[in-house]
């Protein structure tokens, strides 16, 4: 189904997350139903989409008016599609208005053992707490590169953290995106997500959550919407990957890649004006003096409004004796952090990317994000290679 693309999987739809670090339900659903970009080649019945998107959508029997009215909204288990090639996610304009960006805050409830992996594989003493510390405001100027990614499942709005990333097909003019697996797909025990669009530096202010309600939609997304137009993660979370124990965890990566909402000639990297190199050969733990982690948490104490930091020489933890191990600092970021991105020296010395927020306790403490390999730059490379 995937010839030469060896532990890939062709994602579609929107972010959801579902491990220890992940948002869910907001407190409002949008019931306002509105239309579809036509921003896109090809169309149907005056709506522009790929071709290749207009026949998965006629192969599943979705109609797409229906579809833009809100049937994206029908989580039926045979409409809630699972597989790597199904990659339905149309453009809905005015969907991720600011209310409805900062409604999708209220985190599931973490599900990991804090004392996950002890005794397991290679697995260091758990790190003492570091206490998150927010961002400087302007995002743009402190973590440019930063931003939170929402998305529709069956429980509601959800959110994630990112990261853009930069993208060796098109050098200064990147699309990509690096978040989390569990951020597009629920893993094991479902399938895609839908309305995935990631925003950079939101809430650039750093204002408070009261003084975002009736907020307009350029104070909250200063440099637009991007919605995700292709995203790819592991065949390990898609096969593995749930919502308790960790369970895919060493494997929970995902590239986006993104088209701005209103269309436009600049790139998402010419437009935030950086991008991140990402390191597929990240140094052992023993050898990283400190890991930065990016994200933007929302189960209290925090609200889901403001970007936090948390800086830890990291450590190893093991779920299993057969998986990779996972990188751990300490941090007391919550739900909403998933797939923010993990930054440290690259093997030229200078910041990238090595890991995302993927898991972590009950009661915050600590982060663990997986250790890039092979299976994320096979991922990786793909999406670049998509869009050359």
């Amino acid at each position: 189904m995937r010839p030469n693309r060896p532990v890939i999987a062709t994602l579609c739809a929107a972010a959801l997350a579902l491990t220890a670090a992940a948002c869910g339900p907001g407190d409002g659903e949008a019931d306002a139903k509105p239309t579809v970009a036509a921003s896109l080649p090809g169309g149907v019945d005056g709506i522009k989409i790929p071709d290749q998107l207009r026949e998965r959508l006629k192969q599943h029997g979705i109609d797409l008016e229906k579809w833009k009215g809100g049937a994206w909204k029908n989580w039926d288990k045979e409409d809630w599609l699972r597989e790597a090639g199904d990659y339905i996610n149309p453009i809905i304009e005015g969907l991720w208005d600011p209310d409805r960006m900062r409604d999708a805050e209220t985190p599931q409830p973490p599900a990991v053992d804090p004392d996950a992996g002890k005794d397991q594989g290679v697995t260091d003493p758990t790190p003492a707490p570091v206490a998150a510390k927010p961002a400087n405001p302007p995002y743009h100027q402190s973590v440019p590169a930063s931003g939170k990614v929402f998305f529709d499942g069956p429980g509601g709005s959800m959110v994630c953290s990112a990261t853009v990333v930069k993208d060796p097909a098109h050098p200064g003019k990147s699309n990509m995106v690096w978040t989390a697996g569990h951020c597009v797909h629920a893993g094991k025990a479902g399938g895609w997500y839908r309305n995935i669009a990631f925003v950079p530096s939101y809430n650039n202010a750093g204002k408070p959550a009261a003084q975002l309600k009736g907020a307009p939609r350029a104070e909250v997304a200063p440099y637009g919407v991007w919605w995700s137009d292709w995203a790819q993660t592991s065949d390990q979370w898609i096969a593995t990957g749930g919502p308790t124990g960790g369970a895919g965890a060493p494997y929970d990566f995902a590239v986006l890649h993104v088209t701005p909402e209103g269309g436009g000639g600049k790139s998402l990297e010419e437009t935030v004006g950086t991008a991140l190199p990402v390191e597929f050969n990240a140094p052992a733990v023993a050898k990283v003096s400190s890991m930065t982690a990016t994200g933007y948490p929302a189960a209290a104490p925090f609200d889901g409004q403001k970007a936090f930091q948390c800086t830890d020489r990291p450590g190893r933890l093991a779920l299993n004796k057969t998986d990779p191990v996972l990188y751990r600092i300490g941090c007391t970021m919550t739900g909403g952090s998933s797939g923010g991105g993990w930054i440290a020296a690259g093997a030229d010395g200078k910041p990238a990317l090595v890991s995302n927020t993927s898991i972590g306790p009950a009661k915050a403490g600590w982060l663990a994000g997986p250790r890039l390999g092979p299976e994320a730059k096979g991922i990786f490379d793909a999406v670049s290679g998509k869009f050359k």
